[in-house]
């Protein structure tokens, strides 16, 4: 059946046109995604046309300048446009997380030359990125990276492949993470590579428990020629680009996971205040009563968590910490959320007639992408209690 039309959540948002965008996002939530969920997910369409509509209503872009074609959103309205999309469709949602995630490098650390030719189609042209750093060897340990790009000329030539990437192969465009000298982090460097590139192929999609609507699949590069003009900052600032993206990644992530949460729960109202069991709605029941509520509070708790660090990251402070917390917090929410929906449906929640399931299968990923969740624990500690905590944890 389809899913249900998400209860609007009270937002707290900083000015009239945050609130409109939202409207406006909810508009297209309820009328363009959330009807064809599942039967897309379940046919592992991936909608494009989507994504076309977001770039033309100017949501593709949204926390970055608008000079080059963004909307100059906070990060604090940008999450929770990501939440609205997410709860309406998790594919749509993480895929706009990935597209700004594909979009950091070059806007944040690119020459205003490279900006100015490039991010506006990446921004609002319609184009769709990838982010290309994990590999089939190093996922967690992403410094210890294989992929080379070996200087020729004007160019570099680029080898190797890179695994569990969203949008393989029918990306627009791919921020590359290579090796460019030494081992480690510091011999690591970011480039910006078209998807029609020479060389570059992606591998048959990865067949997944969830979000099979969404292309994960690994990228092959086999002598893909970029110039040096593709080259996003200096020679072996890769990997420091790479972890300043991801510390943004992790509270789109965060952000996700919440709306996912957030859907189950109001699916798990919708149907226990319309199930009468004993003569009575099964809402009525204290047990089933206590494990609404304790879901509602976890997602309450994980909404705060990742808008406290989004305002940090607007305010410039440092919000590496919390990004980590609310990746950690926020995707175990909606892990615990999402099983707990299944639980009060009850056998109803375990059939593909109600899309509890659905977001139980979405659900376990977020704990994985963009730094499994005992990274995300690491991260913290070494925040705490110093560098030692990451090297012996």
């Amino acid at each position: 059946m389809p899913d249900r039309a998400p209860q609007p959540v009270d937002r707290q948002l900083p000015t009239d046109e945050a609130r409109d965008l939202i409207s406006l996002v909810r508009d297209i939530a309820q009328r363009e995604i959330a009807p064809r969920a599942a039967e897309e997910e379940d046919a592992g369409h991936f909608p494009r046309e989507i994504f076309t509509l977001l770039s033309e209503s100017g949501l593709l872009g949204l926390p970055y300048d608008s000079e080059y074609g963004g909307g100059d959103q906070p990060y604090e309205v940008y999450l929770q446009v990501l939440e609205e999309l997410a709860a309406a469709r998790l594919t749509v949602g993480l895929g706009v997380s990935v597209h700004s995630l594909s979009c950091h490098a070059l806007a944040n650390y690119g020459t205003k030359q490279q900006q100015v030719e490039h991010l506006p189609a990446m921004l609002g042209g319609g184009l769709l990125g990838a982010y290309c750093l994990s590999e089939p060897s190093s996922g967690s340990d992403a410094a210890s990276l294989r992929t080379k790009a070996v200087r020729d000329g004007e160019d570099w030539v680029i080898d190797g492949t890179k695994a569990w990437i969203t949008h393989g192969g029918i990306a627009d465009f791919y921020t590359v993470m290579a090796r460019t000298g030494e081992d480690g982090p510091r011999g690591i460097s970011a480039f910006l590579v078209p998807g029609d590139a020479p060389g570059l192929s992606p591998a048959a999609p990865e067949k997944k428990m969830g979000m099979k609507g969404s292309p994960t699949a690994q990228v092959h590069f086999d002598g893909v020629r970029v110039p040096d003009e593709r080259r996003i900052g200096e020679e072996g600032q890769g990997f420091a680009i790479a972890l300043s993206a991801l510390d943004s990644g992790r509270l789109g992530i965060a952000a996700c996971a919440i709306g996912v949460a957030q859907a189950a729960l109001d699916e798990a109202v919708a149907y226990a205040t319309g199930r009468q069991q004993f003569g009575r709605p099964i809402s009525d029941f204290q047990g089933l009563r206590f494990m609404l509520a304790d879901m509602a509070t976890q997602i309450e708790a994980g909404r705060a968590l990742y808008l406290a660090a989004a305002r940090l990251r607007d305010a410039g402070r440092p919000f590496a910490k919390q990004a980590a917390m609310a990746k950690l917090h926020c995707t175990d929410t909606a892990m615990k959320a999402t099983i707990d929906a299944v639980q009060v449906l009850g056998g109803y929640g375990y059939t593909a007639d109600f899309p509890v399931e659905r977001y139980m299968r979405e659900a376990k990923v977020l704990q994985i992408v963009e730094g499994t969740n005992q990274i995300q624990r690491m991260v913290i500690a070494r925040h705490l209690a110093g560098p030692e905590a990451h090297r012996t944890g």
